[in-house]
């Protein structure tokens, strides 16, 4: 027979168990993290991103982009955009260069092997270090200019459904001659 202590015991650790496994599937997740959620604004035109600054909540606006049924925004500048949950875009680009762990400013041409139209984000559009495109699934090839210089990624898989994160990476900051106009 056994004693109503060990029960007892045995029952508190299945507690213990079942709590983590809530907390490590999303129960506790923001707020461990210390992320608010971001959301798509109620006009289709912009993400909304919530957050307290001395004790009040503010709202900040990231203009979402479309290019034919392909929605877009950048993000990624300041601490409450990299702390923000985002909504389930199925790709991610980080943009990288020389010792900065961010960049801004690139130019991004994203194209279906299927052998439909590309999609071209011009630098203007891309005002943070993180793009993310909510692309069907499919395979693509991705084109990032920043300045003179292009990186490229092939056969990328995206799945709707499942984020996808890639990095581009370039050696040298470009500076100032990247975000110059050309005539």
């Amino acid at each position: 027979m056994v004693s109503p202590m060990l029960k007892k015991s045995s029952m508190h650790k299945w507690m213990v168990v079942a709590s983590a496994l809530c907390f490590c599937a999303g129960g506790g997740l923001i707020h461990a993290e210390g992320g608010l959620p971001a959301r798509i604004g109620p006009s289709g035109e912009f993400v909304e991103l919530e957050h307290s600054s001395n004790g009040q909540i503010v709202k900040d606006y990231l203009p979402l982009y479309q290019s034919g049924n392909v929605r877009y925004f950048s993000a990624g500048v300041g601490l409450e955009e990299r702390q923000a949950e985002y909504p389930p875009f199925s790709l991610k680009l980080v943009f990288t260069a020389g010792g900065k762990p961010y960049l801004a400013g690139v130019q991004v041409a994203i194209q279906p092997l299927k052998g439909e139209a590309a999609i071209n984000i011009p630098k203007e559009q891309i005002e943070g270090p993180w793009l993310f495109v909510d692309l069907p699934s499919g395979m693509y090839d991705i084109t990032a200019t920043y300045g003179t210089h292009k990186r490229s990624l092939h056969g990328i898989k995206i799945v709707r459904g499942k984020q996808k994160t890639c990095y581009l990476r370039w050696t040298e900051d470009a500076g100032v001659e990247a975000n110059l106009p050309t005539e």
